[in-house]
């Protein structure tokens, strides 16, 4: 039988055969009106921006037309617009990619210091590329416990706790009063919680200006280490996003009590109620070894292209959309959170289940803002898969890692080595 990671590599593979294809779909769509200004967002970001454009456009009279990427596609349709030039005036990126797009070319420069003000500094770093400004935040999206409160109480506890002692201790609680049922979902081909769990170990995944692996250092051997310890010890079960189709679902019925998972989750929530009384669930910061810290977040910006033929109107657009008052908007609808730290003052931040969000955006884990950070994220993915399933040991598995991003990062090296890049 074919192994899950021979899938997920299967799939890698499958996508990168693809991009022929996309790029020759890349910016296809029809345009409606030829005076509109482009914008591409992802996901419900996407779905949901024509919602904010009536009023830019009643302030402008500039139209928009927005098209929305679906994520598994979207770095590498992306990717393949700009080579083919056909990206957008507007586009949105994960904070990740912003440096991808930087050090190719295909975002101008932020010109006017006003669009970066009034932001968390440390997602604004998110964003930046060399110490420079090509994006501006739009929202944040850190990692947090969503948690069933009755599974969780009956458990002995309040709510989970946030050190990982105490949380291992609440977990035993938790399988023994159900042992066929798990305390945590974390898929082993999604590398979120792995990523989150080194943030908390204050690992650094690079070293030598971020041209070597990192991976066997003691920080990340801990975060390693505990995330394997889930699947071993039956916290977590052993599954890629495909075997559970329906993880909303899933958590409602008890088949998992901890659902990490990022802000947007809620709005699926609020969309089955009837499954998922709101009194059933509540959220709390990720657990560390000492506490909370630092976790990754999916947080997204905005980016003018170097291609837009009308980068004035299209900072107009990029001002408009990252204001505080669509921001909030935003949060209203899909339950992103506001990148702007004004926008956290407003009343409907005050909800008590957004506490742990106001608290974790003022220090967000800090990756490298280096174009190969995504696929080294997705290869650090697969060994540490191959590692929960046994076929490789710890030791094993942080030396395959360093050994595997060294290869990635080999064109980097020479690059820098040469001081043809800092």
């Amino acid at each position: 039988m074919e192994s899950a990671t021979a899938r997920w590599t299967a799939t890698r593979r499958a996508l990168i055969a693809g991009l022929p294809a996309l790029a020759a779909t890349a910016g296809c769509s029809p345009r409606r009106d030829p005076d509109a200004l482009t914008f591409w967002a992802i996901s419900y970001e996407g779905d949901y921006a024509p919602h904010l454009m009536p009023a830019f456009t009643t302030a402008t009279g500039i139209a928009v037309e927005v098209q929305t990427l679906p994520a598994s596609a979207a770095h590498e349709k992306l990717l393949t617009a700009q080579a083919g030039g056909a990206l957008p005036d507007v586009m949105m990126l994960y904070n990740g990619w912003v440096g991808t797009f930087a050090m190719i070319g295909a975002l101008r420069q932020v010109p006017d210091a006003s669009l970066v003000a009034d932001q968390f500094p440390g997602v604004l770093q998110t964003a930046q590329y060399f110490g420079r400004d090509y994006a501006v935040p739009w929202s944040v999206a850190p990692q947090a416990q969503f948690y069933r409160t009755d599974l969780v109480e009956r458990a002995g506890y309040a709510s989970p706790p946030t050190d990982w002692a105490e949380w291992r201790r609440m977990a035993a609680a938790i399988k023994r009063r159900a042992p066929n049922d798990y305390v945590i979902l974390a898929y082993l081909n999604w590398w979120d919680l792995l990523v989150t769990l080194a943030g908390l170990t204050q690992a650094r995944p690079l070293k030598d200006r971020d041209t070597r692996g990192n991976f066997a250092s003691p920080e990340f051997r801990e975060a390693l280490g505990f995330y394997k310890s889930l699947f071993d010890d039956g916290y977590a079960p052993v599954a890629l996003s495909t075997d559970i189709q329906d993880p909303v679902a899933a958590f409602a019925q008890g088949y998992f009590a901890i659902y990490p998972s990022s802000p947007p989750i809620m709005l699926d929530f609020r969309r089955r109620t009837a499954e998922l009384p709101p009194e059933r669930w509540g959220v709390t910061r990720m657990p560390g070894p000492n506490g909370p810290g630092r976790v990754s977040s999916v947080s997204a910006s905005v980016a003018v292209t170097t291609s837009s033929r009308r980068p004035d109107d299209a900072w107009a657009l990029v001002r408009h959309l990252t204001s505080a008052a669509s921001e909030l908007r935003f949060q209203e609808l899909i339950e992103t959170m506001p990148a702007r730290a004004s926008a956290w003052s407003a009343p409907q931040m005050r909800q008590p289940r957004l506490a742990p969000f106001a608290e974790q955006v003022r220090e967000p884990a800090l990756w490298p803002a280096i174009a190969e950070w995504e696929q080294i994220q997705t290869e650090v993915q697969l060994i540490a898969e191959r590692v929960v399933r046994g076929l490789m040991t710890l030791d094993q598995g942080v030396a395959t890692m360093d050994r595997e991003v060294d290869r990635i990062l080999a064109k980097r090296r020479q690059l820098v080595e040469a001081g043809r890049i800092a």
